[in-house]
C-alpha cells in the first residue's frame, strides 16, 4: 500500500489482519493471532500495484470457525487412511472377494498421491475456496458409495473418489492456512493440524475395530457424512480468501494437462504395479513389469513437459534443483515413509504376536500417537517463539533414526514397557518433523510458489505413504514365505503353515490363537516378529538418509511479515501476491 504523501493527501486503507488480544498462548489467541498495523511505517509495505486493495478483517469468531472446519475436515481425510485396515478382512468377507484385500487401501492411497499437485494448481488458477468446498461435496459423497456398496467394484470405486477428494483437502487445508498467516505465526496452527492427522491416525484402527466388532463396518463410512455436511456449509459463509474471478476459457487454457495426465499416469501405473507385485502377479508377470516400466518411462515425458513446454507447471522443476528445497522434499519423504510403515505395521506386530484384538491394537498403538501430537504441539509453540526450526530438524531425524532401530529389537518375548518405551522415543522423532521442513520450505521459496511447494511437499509425502505400504508388505510376505519351512519343522500341518506364510499372512493371524502346542504358537509368533523385524531395518537405514538430507537445508530468519496469497494467472504463471504487514506488540523483543 502507498504511504501517505507530504502534500495532504489521505492515507490509503491499513491492512486489516485478525485482532490480537494479549500475548498468553490462550486458543483464543492463537485464533486472533493476526491484527491490524499501526505503524505508518510498517503500513508503508510498497506498492505500486494495482492489485492493492482493503484487506477485510476477520474476527475471533469468523477465523475460529474457519480453523476448526478446516481441523474436521482433515480429520476425514487423516482417518481414512487407517480406519480401514481393521476392517478389511470382516469387509472382504461380506462382498465375498478375497481379492479386494490390497484394492480397498491401495485405491485410496493411490487416487489420492496422483491429485495432490493437480489440486493445488487449480486453486491457484481459480482461487482456493471452490476447490476446498469441491473436495469437501466430492468426500461426501463418495462416503455415501462406500457405505452403500453391494460389490467389491463399487466400494473400490468409492475408495477411489474418497481419495481424490482426501488427496485435495490434505493439501489444500494447508495451502489455505499458508495463504491466512505469516510464516513465523502460521507454525502454531500447522502444529495443531499435525496433531489432528497424527489422532486421527492412532484413532482410525482403534475406531475401524470398534465400528467392525460392534455395529458395522458400513459406518466406517456413515461416520463421515455428519462432519462433512456442516464442514461444507461453515467454510462456504465464513471462508475469506483472495478470488481471483478468473475467467473460464483462460483458467482451461493455463492448465497444464499433459502434466496432469503424465502425473497421473505414472503414479497409477507404477503404484499399481508394485502394489500387484509378488501379491496377485508375481513380480515376473508382464502386467507388473508393464505397468512399473511404462510408468517409470512417463517419467521422463513428465519431467520434458514441466521443464520446456508447460508454461503453468504443476510440479515447478525449479523446486529439486535448489538443494536446500530438495533436502526439505527428501526429508518430507524419508519421514513418512517411516512414520507410516510404523503406524500401518506396528498394529500387525500387536495383533500377531501379542495376540492383540483390532481394537487392542489401537490402544497399544497411543504412546507413538500420542507423543507425535504433543511433539508437534511443542515444535509450532517453539518455531512461533524463537524463529527457529533447523535444530529442531536435527533432533528429529536424529531421534527417527533410533526409534526405529529400537524396533529391530521387537520379538516374540519383548516386555510391554520396552515397546512403550522405544514408541515414545520414535514418536517425539516423527513429532519434531511434521512443521520445520514444510515451514524451512515455505521461508526459502516465494509467496507465489508457497502454495505448490506446499502440494509438492504434500505430493511426496503422499509417496512415502504408498510405497511403505506396498514396500512394506513385500518385503513382510517374503520374510513369512521364508520362515515357512522353519513352521513346518516345528510340526505345524502343512495346510496352516501355507496360509501363515506369503502373502496369505496378515489376513489369517486370528488363526495363531487356535494353535495349542506352546512351542508351535512361539515359532509362529517368532516368524511374524523376525519377518517384521526385516522391514524395521529398512525402515532405520531410510532414516538414517535423512541425516544426510538435513545437512543441505539452509538456515533463513522468519519474518512477522505476511504476504497474503492473491491467486489468479499471472502472465509468466504463478499467483499475483500482495504484501500485508502484522503488527506484533513483541516484534522489537522477538526479532523477526
Amino acid at each position: 500500500m502507498a504511504a501517505a504523501s507530504s502534500t495532504g493527501a489521505a492515507p490509503p486503507p491499513e491492512p486489516l489482519g485478525l485482532r490480537e488480544a494479549s500475548q498468553a498462548q490462550t486458543p483464543a489467541t492463537i485464533a486472533s493471532i493476526v491484527m491490524p498495523s499501526q505503524d505508518p511505517k510498517e503500513a508503508d509495505v510498497s506498492s505500486q500495484s494495482p492489485l492493492d486493495e482493503p484487506i477485510h478483517s476477520r474476527s475471533i469468531f469468523r477465523v475460529t470457525t474457519v480453523m476448526v472446519t478446516l481441523f474436521c475436515t482433515l480429520f476425514l481425510s487423516a482417518l481414512n487412511t487407517t480406519i480401514i485396515a481393521t476392517a478389511i478382512p470382516t469387509i472382504c468377507s461380506d462382498l465375498g472377494s478375497a481379492a479386494g484385500y490390497s484394492w480397498i487401501g491401495a485405491s485410496y492411497v493411490i487416487a489420492a498421491t496422483a491429485v495432490v499437485s493437480i489440486w493445488a494448481k487449480l486453486s491457484d488458477i481459480w482461487g482456493r475456496k471452490p476447490f476446498l468446498l469441491l473436495t469437501v461435496a466430492l468426500y461426501f459423497v463418495s462416503s455415501i458409495v462406500c457405505a452403500l456398496s453391494s460389490s467389491m467394484g463399487m466400494l473400490i470405486v468409492g475408495r477411489a473418489l474418497q481419495g481424490v477428494s482426501g488427496g485435495g483437502l490434505g493439501s489444500l487445508v494447508i495451502i489455505v492456512i499458508s495463504d491466512l498467516f505469516s510464516i513465523r505465526r502460521r507454525s502454531l496452527f500447522l502444529g495443531l493440524l499435525h496433531v489432528t492427522w497424527a489422532v486421527a491416525g492412532g484413532l482410525g484402527p482403534v475406531l475401524g475395530g470398534a465400528f467392525t466388532e460392534y455395529l458395522s463396518w458400513r459406518w466406517i463410512f456413515w461416520i463421515n457424512l455428519p462432519i462433512c455436511g456442516p464442514a461444507f456449509i461453515l467454510l462456504f459463509i465464513f471462508l475469506d480468501v483472495h478470488d481471483p474471478k478468473t475467467e473460464l476459457a483462460k483458467g482451461i487454457k493455463a492448465i497444464d494437462w499433459a502434466g496432469s495426465v503424465c502425473m497421473i499416469a505414472i503414479m497409477v501405473m507404477v503404484l499399481l504395479g508394485l502394489n500387484f507385485g509378488g501379491a496377485t502377479y508375481p513380480w515376473d508377470s508382464p502386467k507388473v513389469i508393464c505397468l512399473v516400466v511404462v510408468g517409470g518411462l512417463m517419467t521422463f515425458a513428465f519431467v520434458f513437459n514441466e521443464g520446456r513446454i508447460a508454461a503453468h507447471p504443476i510440479l515447478p522443476l525449479k523446486l529439486f534443483r535448489r538443494k536446500s528445497e530438495a533436502a526439505c522434499l527428501a526429508i518430507g519423504f524419508l519421514q513418512h515413509f517411516v512414520l507410516n510403515a510404523a503406524e500401518y505395521y506396528l498394529p500387525l506386530y500387536f495383533q500377531a504376536v501379542r495376540e492383540a484384538s483390532p481394537l487392542g491394537s489401537g490402544v497399544l498403538i497411543l504412546p507413538l500417537i500420542i507423543t507425535e501430537a504433543l511433539t508437534a504441539i511443542a515444535t509450532g509453540i517453539i518455531i512461533h517463539q524463537s524463529g527457529r526450526y533447523m535444530e529442531l530438524i536435527w533432533g528429529g531425524v536424529a531421534l527417527l533414526t533410533l526409534g526405529n532401530g529400537l524396533y529391530i529389537t521387537f520379538g516374540a518375548a519383548s516386555p510391554l514397557g520396552s515397546i512403550i518405551a522405544i514408541q515414545i522415543v520414535a514418536g517425539v522423532g516423527v513429532g519434531l518433523l511434521f512443521d520445520p521442513p514444510l515451514i524451512a520450505l515455505q521461508a526459502l521459496v516465494s509467496q507465489e510458489d508457497t502454495a505448490i511447494a506446499t502440494a509438492t511437499l504434500s505430493f511426496v509425502r503422499s509417496i512415502g505413504v504408498s510405497l511403505s505400504i506396498v514396500i512394506g508388505g513385500v518385503v513382510f510376505q517374503n520374510g513369512m514365505e521364508r520362515e515357512k519351512s522353519k513352521l513346518q519343522d516345528l510340526g505345524l500341518p502343512v495346510e496352516l503353515a501355507d496360509v501363515l506364510s506369503g502373502p496369505s499372512a496378515a489376513i489369517n493371524i486370528d488363526l495363531i490363537r487356535t494353535i495349542s502346542d506352546p512351542l508351535q504358537k512361539l515359532g509362529v509368533k517368532a516368524a511374524y516378529a523376525l519377518s517384521l523385524r526385516n522391514l524395521w531395518i529398512l525402515c532405520t537405514g531410510i532414516a538414517a538418509c535423512s541425516l544426510f538430507a538435513v545437512a543441505f537445508i539452509g538456515r533463513k530468519d522468519l519474518s512477522r511479515k505476511h504476504t497474503e496469497t492473491r491467486t489468479g494467472i499471472k502472465e509468466k504463471g504463478g499467483n499475483v501476491p500482495t504484501e500485508l504487514v502484522e503488527r506484533d506488540s513483541r516484534a522489537a523483543a522477538d526479532g523477526p
